[in-house]
Formats: C-alpha cells, sequence, structure tokens
C-alpha cells in the first residue's frame, strides 16, 4: 500500500470516537491557524454530504479558532433519570441536528461544542463527552441551558397530574424525562422553515446542509459535525444553489428570512433571541414576518427557543387530542385557524403556564406503544412506524 504524502495527511479530517475521553496533553493541541481567504465554488453542498470541501460562491475570509480535543472523560450532567430521558426528547421533533452515534449515544453541536450525550438505560443518569470545543469550560452551562435544566421536571409533571388524571396516565405510559429544548432561536428557525410538509429524514438532511456552510467541528460516528452557520453567512447562500441541493419552495423562504433578519438593528440574531423577552401574542406576530412562517412554525420556534413555554403548535394530531379531552363537543368539525386558536387556549386553561410541555408528552404518549423514542425495547419495524407519526407532526409546522 502507497504511503500517504504529507499533504493526503493534512487534509483528513479529524476522527473522533464516541468512547470515553480525558484531555490531551496541551502540547499535542491543533496550532492556531493563520488567517486565511478561501474562494467557494458554485456548486452547494450535497444534502448528505459532511465535510464539502467547497461551499459558496463568492469569496470570504473564515478563520479557524483553537480547539481543544477530549479524550477519554465522560462528565455526569449531576440530574436524575427522571429529569431527563435522552430518547424522549432529542428525536421528538423539537430539533434535527443530533445524531444516533451508538445506541446509548446522541452526538450534536451545542454552539461552538461538538459534544456527546449518553444514557445506558432509562433508569441511568446522562453524561456527556466533549470530543471538540474553543470554550470548555463554558460547556457544562451551554448544556444545562440547551436543556433546559433550571425548570424541574418533577414539579411541572406533578402540576399537570393535579390539574388533569389524564395526564398521570399519558405519562405513565411515556414514562420519565421528556423535556422542552431551550435552542438557539436563530438555528431553531432556521430548522422549522425546513419543515414545512416535509418528512423526517429530508428534514436532517436539508438542516444538515445549511450546518456545513459553518465551521467544520470534526466527525463522530461517521457522521460529520459543523457550528451552525451566521446569519452573514447564509446570507451568501442563493436561492438556486438551495434549490439544487433539493430544498424546493423552502429555498425562497430560507433566503427571504435571512435577508430579512439582516436588516434588523443589531442583526438578526440578536433580534430573534430579544424576542424572548415579550408576551406570546407578540412573539407569533414578530415570528409571523419573517417569509415563510405562518402561526404553526412560529408556535414550534416559541416552544423550543423562545421560553414561550404555553405556545401550542396545533396539528392535526393535537387537534385530535384535544377533542378527545379537551374540548370533546368540537369532535368532527375541520380544524381551522379560529379553531387552532381554541385548541391552544383549551391546553393554557387545562395545564397553565407550561401547557406546551404538557402538549409535548401527551403527542408522545400518542405514538405507537409510546416506543417511538426508547430505542433499547423497540424493533426497527416499530421505530420506522412511529417515526412515520412524528412526521405529521414536522408536516404542521409549516
Amino acid at each position: 500500500m502507497a504511503s500517504e504524502t504529507p499533504t493526503e495527511k493534512k487534509m483528513k479530517p479529524r476522527q473522533f470516537s464516541s468512547r470515553s475521553q480525558t484531555l490531551i496533553d496541551p502540547s499535542l493541541r491543533l496550532p492556531k491557524r493563520r488567517r486565511t481567504t478561501t474562494t467557494f465554488s458554485n456548486t452547494p453542498p450535497p444534502l448528505a454530504s459532511p465535510p464539502p470541501k467547497t461551499l459558496k460562491t463568492s469569496t470570504t475570509t473564515t478563520t479557524t479558532s483553537r480547539r481543544s480535543l477530549f479524550i477519554d472523560q465522560w462528565i455526569p450532567l449531576g440530574i436524575p433519570p427522571s429529569e431527563l430521558s435522552l430518547p424522549l426528547t432529542l428525536p421528538t421533533g423539537q430539533t434535527f441536528r443530533w445524531r444516533r452515534t451508538s445506541p446509548d449515544h446522541f452526538t450534536g453541536v451545542i454552539g461552538p461544542h461538538l459534544l456527546s450525550l449518553r444514557q445506558p438505560s432509562p433508569d441511568s443518569p446522562v453524561s456527556y463527552l466533549l470530543h471538540s470545543s474553543v470554550e470548555a469550560s463554558s460547556a457544562a452551562a451551554a448544556i444545562a441551558d440547551y436543556l433546559n435544566l433550571s425548570i424541574s421536571l418533577g414539579e411541572v409533571w406533578r402540576g399537570f397530574a393535579e390539574r388533569d388524571a389524564r395526564f398521570a396516565e399519558a405519562a405513565g405510559r411515556v414514562g420519565e424525562g421528556a423535556r422542552v429544548l431551550r435552542q438557539d432561536p436563530w438555528e431553531c428557525a432556521m430548522q422549522f422553515l425546513c419543515s414545512s410538509n416535509n418528512n423526517i429524514g429530508r428534514i436532517e438532511r436539508m438542516v444538515g446542509t445549511l450546518s456545513s456552510f459553518g465551521e467544520y467541528l470534526g466527525t463522530v460516528g461517521g457522521h460529520g459535525f459543523y457550528r451552525f452557520p451566521s446569519v452573514e453567512r447564509l446570507a451568501e447562500v442563493s436561492e438556486e444553489e438551495l434549490r439544487r441541493a433539493g430544498f424546493g419552495y423552502r429555498a425562497k423562504y430560507i433566503v427571504g428570512a435571512v435577508k430579512l433578519l439582516q436588516s434588523k438593528p443589531g442583526g438578526g440574531e440578536k433580534w430573534l433571541t430579544s424576542l424572548r423577552g415579550l408576551e406570546l401574542p407578540e412573539v407569533i406576530d414578530a415570528l409571523c414576518t419573517l417569509p415563510g412562517v405562518g402561526p404553526k412554525v412560529a408556535a414550534c420556534i416559541a416552544l423550543f427557543s423562545l421560553d414561550q413555554h404555553h405556545a401550542i403548535p396545533v396539528d392535526t394530531h393535537v387537534w385530535q387530542i384535544a377533542t378527545r379531552y379537551l374540548i370533546p363537543e368540537l369532535a368532527g368539525a375541520r380544524l381551522t385557524l379560529k379553531l387552532s386558536k381554541d385548541v391552544a387556549e383549551a391546553f393554557v386553561k387545562k395545564y397553565g403556564k407550561y401547557a406546551g410541555w404538557a402538549q409535548t408528552v401527551l403527542f408522545i404518549g400518542e405514538l405507537p406503544s409510546h416506543k417511538a423514542t426508547d430505542i433499547s425495547n423497540c424493533s426497527v419495524e416499530e421505530m420506522k412506524s412511529a417515526k412515520r407519526k412524528c412526521v405529521k407532526v414536522i408536516r404542521s409546522c409549516g
């Protein structure tokens, strides 16, 4: 076998194992690279091909930050399993950026951190493994913020059960630990713009393509991972490029939303984050000014990233739950925008300020044997069937 040239060795992407890791000797850290100018080709990255060598037309300047690599150190999050179940939280349609890199590991990116989360069984606590980061000391706080760990799930669920005996029954079927995430609003908005009338596999590929315009962080379990690109970076991507990459009509909405966000005082990412300080009706109205965002997508973004814990994304499944348990007098009616508002109000009246969390649990309880999210206890066919049902919720957010 021919030996590798120095150039070939240099071009090899970093590979990480999802086995446990400890910090490498500082002397072995990656050297800091000088600022360089890279010219991108006219060919967009394919939907499922990380890491692409060429991404975009025009010339842009990129800086490679100094990153630390880690091996052999799993760190406990320090919360009981009742407060967090990875299978009931990450693959339930809230986000499309995590990949299962082993039976009990999920790998993803939170801000600048490439990491894996591990939960060997439903009764096991969660620990994390940091693969790559420029700010290792801030990783634990970033994970806690992303997972909304400041909210006591036990207290919230007890409140639901006191208000509604049916919730206690549904929670018993589902199991403990289904949380609502607190994602970066910019990242969440772009993900749900990809979700309109779509299926999970295609949404994941589209979100993967958008992510690949950001900084490449590494490869785990055969999957390439990237820091999500900024508004300015995505502004360099044309509608034509996204259409060629398979985005269809959504390409127009993404390009339009990015352009509008660029015009916001202080920048689009700052504007989106500022919506966390508004009341829900104001948040929905503000989000609906973005191309491609209607009330349902706005409710998804509000619930999963903007601290609007009582936002209710209403689709046909949620409508069926509502007419079965909350407003039976409307059973058989056709879902309209006005009735969607009535459904949201019914959920809030029943479950209070965390109504969106209750709706999430009740939806999971509707999945076949709720095994959609528990890989350790279901067959491949059950997983596929459940995933198809999850698609219906995603399609509703369009």
